[in-house]
């Protein structure tokens, strides 16, 4: 049953005031939105002024290298980046890496908190080959009617420094991956020209998206980042290339973030920042008043890479707002719109958002106000996706076939891993 009758709540668009409004939905669609709403042998669902919200958009994780939903493994990658790397290679056979299971169980956490839409990087090398691509692949067919998921091939190790990597990444691409990724090219593979001009040639050649990590501080990332925006000018990709994380947006002085941001929403380059430790955020303000795009994510969760996370895309845009001193409501409202319609515009979803036309993708949570939502981070009360309930008060709901997702209890309790293994 995808037609519902919510009645009652108060849907939420950025820069518009808080109404009570019902929301009919008919064949997963949003079909009206408006106070009285009645409709002949619907399931009606009386919200009591709860605050309705697009579904969330998870616009950078991890997928294939998550553990969630396993037993506790010290982190053992210490701090670097070519240290992580390493470590995060050297044990992923030992722990049973890519995991269907484990990428199953933390979409099935997502879905709980309210993501709708999930893009995640896999690694990509002559190691693993493809095997992530399959595992996440697997795990996203298990919950196919409770989240959309969008894959990255994603070159961990290096691309250019490490022979072979660039075949296997048009290989996904030629086997329907969507995003080509990218790591560091100046700072990691040393050679920024010739890893864009492998990203930009497949990215043509297959009609895909691009998406680079871009962890290189201070000035050499910033140099970066206009000439990745030179680059998709020359090529017009204009709206299918992001820059992850990039932390020099964030430490560069004021006049050069909104020279960078300007010079970003004039090409068609997005930015995702994810406020991962102590790494700088990018500005939320300033990308907003350029008009350039901005989107969240929630990085690594329960990895080799980092023990923390837990999947639940409202706790990080609160992570973000706070991180990036957002104060003022309509500051917060910023970054709660960087997490659902800017992701949704990152990821090319068109069918998106609280109108009429549009999937019905939302969520409910008891909150005064979308800024109050943010920073108190209530548990969903309700979630929406294409019209079916998928799940209420934290816990999955059965959506028939298709779905073989698990509570949050049995997730916690699911022990995959051999007795011999940490």
């Amino acid at each position: 049953m995808n037609d519902l009758l919510l009645q009652g709540g108060r849907p939420w668009t950025p820069g518009a005031p808080l109404t009570v409004a019902d929301i009919l939905i008919r064949d997963g669609r949003i079909a009206a939105i408006g106070p009285a709403l009645s409709a002949d042998g619907v399931e009606a669902v009386d919200l009591a002024g709860a605050l309705v919200l697009p579904g969330l958009v998870d616009a950078h994780c991890h997928l294939d290298k998550t553990m969630y939903g396993g037993p506790w493994v010290p982190n053992t990658g210490g701090r670097t980046l070519a240290g992580r790397i390493a470590n995060g290679e050297g044990r992923r056979d030992e722990l049973g890496l890519p995991s269907a299971d484990y990428a199953s169980n933390l979409l099935g956490a997502m879905v709980s908190g309210g993501t709708a839409h999930v893009r995640s990087h896999i690694d990509i090398d002559p190691e693993v080959g493809l095997r992530g691509v399959e595992a996440v692949r697997a795990a996203a067919a298990r919950h196919a009617d409770r989240v959309d998921v969008q894959l990255v091939a994603f070159p961990q190790g290096g691309l250019l420094s490490r022979p072979g990597t660039a075949e296997l990444l048009e290989a996904a691409l030629a086997d329907g991956v969507e995003v080509i990724g990218g790591l560091d090219p100046a700072g990691y593979d040393g050679n920024p020209n010739g890893q864009l001009d492998v990203l930009f040639d497949l990215a043509e050649k297959y009609g895909a998206g691009i998406d680079i990590h871009l962890h290189d501080r201070g000035a050499l990332g910033a140099w970066q980042y206009d000439l990745i925006a030179t680059r998709t000018k020359a090529t017009g990709l204009a709206g299918r290339v992001t820059i992850s994380h990039a932390y020099a947006m964030g430490e560069v002085e004021p006049g050069e973030q909104r020279r960078i941001a300007e010079g970003l929403a004039d090409a068609g380059v997005s930015m995702v920042t994810c406020a991962v430790g102590s790494s700088p955020v990018v500005p939320v303000r300033v990308m907003a008043a350029a008009g350039a795009g901005l989107a969240l994510g929630n990085d690594g969760i329960r990895d080799l890479w980092t023990p923390y996370g837990d999947g639940d895309m409202l706790r990080r845009i609160m992570q973000v707002a706070f991180r990036d001193r957002l104060v003022a409501d309509a500051e917060i409202e910023l970054a709660l719109a960087a997490g659902t319609y800017g992701g949704a515009a990152l990821l090319g979803i068109e069918d998106y958002g609280l109108r009429v036309g549009p999937a019905a993708d939302l969520f409910t949570v008891d909150a005064e106000t979308p800024a109050a939502a943010v920073v108190s981070v209530p548990p969903r009360a309700l979630v929406v996706k294409r019209g079916r309930v998928v799940a209420r008060h934290g816990s999955l709901v059965s959506t028939g076939a298709g779905s073989k997702g698990t509570s949050a209890a049995e997730r916690m309790s699911w022990q995959p891993f051999p007795s011999s293994s940490g």
